[in-house]
């Protein structure tokens, strides 16, 4: 059997249905084994190797399975490494393949930089943002490596790998039956978390903190389970805000939401379910989050627990699912009643207090997205505002670039979202980020994909714009026109690449009827006026004290609850 032919059949025995690349001279086997099983897997070709690593993203965020991504050696592999760094940072499973020269060409432990043509040592490059990373130098080897690559990417924490497969050993014949497999060794661990229980017991302001890692571990149905037992608040980090919407009061952090961060302040006992708790979310003084309240982490990566927030915290480094199983069996009824209407009377006093112009269009747009619908956005004030304003809905699962942050991933990503679940997907963009990627536009009007691509419109670069207004004296270098940045007619571009298009500049012309056409669609929302994201935390300050600044006697009446 063909190697390369091995490879496809592995991949579709996984229950993988899709996968994301670029032609290139090293990857031919590879695109011909695709052909021969396009009935098992379909390979999309993307415009752009980054375009393939998003979707692959996507897919996998989607779907629960590993996404798959291929490019050719040299500056196909290097294109993938920002995919890369995003799948690594948001714990998302995705196998990436690299074609590779000829073993025989390849420089070895020559002191030349390269001896075949696009050789690149591209093993190397991702050592530090994959989970595992190997070059195949024996076709033999090739069930090991892959077992090897599935196992460590949905052990733990989860997670990309990369193999990087010469094009003689993509050609090279092999018999399955006499290939030798790899098996993960089972690691015992404590299930014993009394330790929660307890600070339960004796708190009396508790709240539990949901992050990413309850969505990558699978998890989200057992917290509903054991939050539907409960009162306790629930708070969430930017990239867990469609968990729980209906309990959630928000997500913390640099640019959360007033009301989150004022809880935190005032309770007794923070619970974090893979939470990292990184300098957006609890500050650049660490000792400022959270300065009355015992902390419980729960995360399954040892290396994130590393970096305390309190000395005396209590670190649980265990499967997220397994811990809240044990508390759903095992938690009593604790009445938390009284604390619980501090927040709701928290949450009134400060509601509305942050609408803008952007915001309203952002709710306004999510009164139209139905349930069990996946969105995806981009990164800068777009993917802010909808953290603030989108009001998830049942079912709804919303996708960011979290860790890496990185503009272009929303387009692409939708593609992968919605070939892994074959459901209209909306994809929020700003100006900026859809530009990144837009050649992947064509990708969507070629499949005809049910994507609807939202681009809020403010003609800057608004992040950057309010930094500059904020510490540079308003000098808006490449932000605005004025400063040398510009954007193109994004629906002459939208007509090019034949996908229907529509503009609004109010609330009033977004509407049902926008969004009822079939297959992929254009939106353009054009804001004329200079945009800003707040609440916005000042470096040093605590959380609950964003700018705006409250007004003191509103601020002060809060804190005294």
């Amino acid at each position: 059997m063909k190697a390369s032919d091995y490879i496809v059949e592995y991949l579709s025995d996984k229950g993988i249905t899709d996968a994301f690349g670029y032609p290139g001279g090293m990857v031919t086997h590879l695109m011909e084994s695709f052909s021969k099983y396009k009935d098992r897997i379909t390979a999309h070709i993307t415009y752009h190797e980054q375009g393939a690593a998003f979707a692959a993203c996507g897919y996998a965020q989607a779907s629960g399975k590993a996404g798959v991504a291929y490019a050719t050696s040299g500056p196909g592999a290097t294109n993938l490494i920002t995919g890369i760094c995003n799948a690594y940072f948001d714990s998302i499973p995705v196998l990436f393949i690299t074609g590779q020269v000829n073993t025989f060409e390849s420089k070895g432990e020559l002191a030349v930089r390269q001896r075949g043509f696009q050789e690149t040592d591209i093993v190397s490059m991702v050592d530090t943002v994959t989970k595992y990373s190997a070059k195949i130098t024996d076709p033999n080897t090739l069930k090991w490596h892959l077992d090897h690559a599935f196992s460590v990417m949905h052990s733990g924490r989860k997670g990309p790998v990369l193999l990087d497969i010469p094009m003689n050993i993509f050609r090279a014949e092999i018999d399955p039956n006499n290939m030798q497999g790899y098996s993960a060794e089972k690691i015992a661990s404590n299930e014993d978390y009394s330790e929660i229980i307890e600070q339960l017991n004796v708190c009396k302001r508790p709240v539990i903190l949901i992050g990413n890692g309850v969505k990558s571990s699978d998890s989200t149905d057992v917290l509903n389970k054991f939050l539907s037992m409960t009162d306790i608040p629930v708070i969430t980090t930017m990239p867990a805000v469609d968990v729980s919407p209906e309990k959630s009061y928000g997500f913390i952090g640099a640019y959360g939401k007033r009301t989150a961060n004022f809880i935190v302040a005032k309770s007794d006992l923070v619970i974090c379910f893979g939470a990292r708790l990184d300098v957006r979310q609890v500050g650049a003084k660490r000792e400022n989050f959270a300065p009355n309240a015992k902390i419980i982490r729960v995360d399954i990566d040892s290396g994130e627990l590393s970096y305390k927030v309190h000395s005396d915290e209590i670190q649980i480094c265990a499967d997220i699912k397994k811990v809240l199983n044990y508390l759903f069996d095992n938690a009593g009824s604790n009445d938390f009643s009284k604390w619980k209407l501090i927040c709701d009377e928290i949450a009134e006093l400060l509601s509305g207090i942050d609408d803008r112009m952007p915001n309203k269009f952002i709710a306004r747009i999510g009164d139209f997205i139905p349930e069990n619908s996946i969105i995806t956005t981009d990164v800068g004030q777009n993917q802010v505002w909808i953290a603030q304003s989108l009001k998830t809905k049942k079912g709804q699962r919303i996708y960011f670039s979290g860790g890496h942050g990185a503009m272009g991933y929303s387009l692409p990503a939708a593609i992968g979202c919605t070939l892994a679940s074959h459901n209209t997907v909306f994809s929020f963009n700003g100006d900026g980020g859809i530009q990144m990627n837009i050649q992947e536009l064509q990708t969507v009007a070629r499949e005809k994909l049910p994507v609807k691509i939202i681009v809020i419109n403010n003609s800057s670069l608004g992040m950057i714009r309010h930094f500059q207004e904020m510490y540079f004296n308003s000098n808006y270098y490449q932000t605005v026109p004025v400063g040398g940045y510009t954007v193109p007619d994004f629906m002459e571009i939208s007509k090019a690449y034949g996908i229907p298009c529509y503009v609004a500049e109010s609330l009033d012309q977004i509407n049902e009827e926008i969004f009822s056409i079939e297959g992929p669609q254009f939106i353009e929302i054009r804001i004329n006026e200079p945009t800003y994201v707040f609440p916005k935390l000042e470096f040093g300050k605590p959380n609950q004290d964003q700018e705006p600044l409250l007004d003191r006697t509103l601020y002060d009446t809060i804190m005294a609850l």
